[in-house]
């Protein structure tokens, strides 16, 4: 990596009163305005805002500035030669043209393969660099753009684990069900993003947390391990060849024991993931809900549900598992959950806002019929096709009988 690029350190900035200010806008936008709590002339809901669900309002979520953008993060998929003429374009675009502050990973220009591009080295010595491994970038980024899959924003998701900047995110992957962007036109695109002429989707995230059982008994002073998912975390039984025997709580309350493969607990956004896969149902980014699906259960009844987003779950090893069970978070890291270990999912106030290509609406069900091909069948006849089939039938069907009649008997 060349020395001269600028290698951004979060030990030289404290946080400012615009940073806080920022941070308080940005977690706020998860809470639109609450439903009626008051329900004829004595009933009401105990005012708690602690306890009482906001409903979100799709129509609400529009992407505004109240300053001009200068700062962007640009995350490109890995390992793809595809992708690097598209990420100079790109870079090179927000440096030269619209004078931004490009921030990239630091393993990015690493890449030998952009030493192939000239227009990569007068636009390379401009560009911030940073290691998510010990850099902190929150509120430092003011958006995102991710060049790649679903994947790619899988990540960009992973580098926040507080607030995130609004992500702007370009087909340039294989599915590319969350990536509602194409590359070809992208200083148009940009440009309506800067100016904030877009919508946004705010798709939950879930605050897993691992509690050790050596931490609930005081032998070890480590802080718990918390991690926010995108898409889902699942519970299953990893290489043993036993069933998972897995205890699911909510709020506290024994709900059952889960037999089978394992669970997969994910958010509206993953719920067109791994957990339609398992038989789910698909549910819209902005619904607030969690969704519990088991993998392969010893049980025919037991079927996939959906929960308030509000709730906690728990999930652990039963006290008669034969196995401990395995946990993994986005397809990512993973961890072991051992007899009396506790993972607690619930939904972080801290959602990822996706922007929209065209809309909530419209950028939902393209996906869903372009990637996953929903409802994709034969259409049905009209009845002036069908008319004329039965016409025809039926003239055949005289033929038939007239040629009958005027066969030769056998007597």
């Amino acid at each position: 990596m060349n020395n001269k690029c600028k290698h951004y350190n979060s030990k030289h900035a404290g946080p400012s009163k615009e940073t806080i200010e920022e941070e308080e806008r940005r977690t706020r936008s998860l809470n639109a305005p609450s439903p009626i709590q008051q329900f004829g002339p004595c009933g009401r809901i105990m005012k708690n805002s602690a306890m009482v669900m906001q409903i979100q309002d799709p129509a609400s979520q529009r992407l505004t500035w109240y300053k001009p953008p200068l700062t962007v993060l640009v995350i490109k998929k890995v390992h793809d030669a595809q992708i690097l003429a598209p990420f100079v374009q790109l870079v090179h675009w927000l440096v030269h043209d619209k004078s931004m502050v490009v921030f990239v990973e630091a393993a990015v220009l690493d890449d030998t393969l952009l030493a192939e591009y000239g227009d990569f080295t007068s636009v390379k010595e401009r560009l911030m660099t940073f290691r998510a491994s010990t850099d902190d970038l929150t509120d430092k980024i003011d958006f995102i753009i991710c060049l790649g899959g679903d994947g790619t924003l899988l990540h960009a998701s992973s580098l926040f684990q507080q607030s995130v900047p609004p992500v702007m995110a370009f087909h340039l992957g294989s599915l590319g069900f969350l990536t509602p962007f194409e590359f070809n036109n992208f200083q148009e695109q940009v440009m309506n993003v800067l100016e904030g002429h877009a919508a946004l989707t705010l798709r939950s995230r879930l605050q897993c947390v691992v509690l050790r059982k050596s931490q609930d008994d005081n032998k070890d002073k480590k802080k718990p391990t918390t991690i926010l998912v995108l898409n889902e975390v699942v519970v299953d039984r990893g290489p043993s060849p036993y069933l998972s025997n897995i205890d699911l709580f909510l709020d506290g309350k024994h709900i059952t024991s889960v037999q089978g493969d394992g669970l997969i607990v994910s958010t509206p956004t993953g719920s067109t993931a791994y957990a339609v896969a398992a038989g789910a149902s698909m549910i819209h980014p902005s619904v607030p809900a969690i969704m519990v699906t088991p993998i392969c259960p010893h049980s025919l009844s037991f079927r996939p549900i959906v929960v308030p987003a509000g709730v906690e779950l728990k999930i652990m090893p039963s006290p008669e598992a034969r196995n401990s069970a395995s946990v993994s978070f986005d397809g990512r890291s993973q961890l072991t959950l051992r007899p009396g270990d506790s993972l607690y999912v619930t939904t972080s106030v801290y959602p990822v806002p996706s922007i929209c290509a065209q809309d909530q609406i419209s950028d939902w069900f393209d996906s869903l019929a372009e990637c996953l091909h929903w409802n994709v069948r034969k259409k049905q006849k009209q009845m002036d096709e069908l008319s004329d089939l039965t016409h025809s039938s039926s003239d055949n069907l005289e033929e038939l009988d007239n040629n009958h009649d005027e066969r030769p008997s056998d007597t």
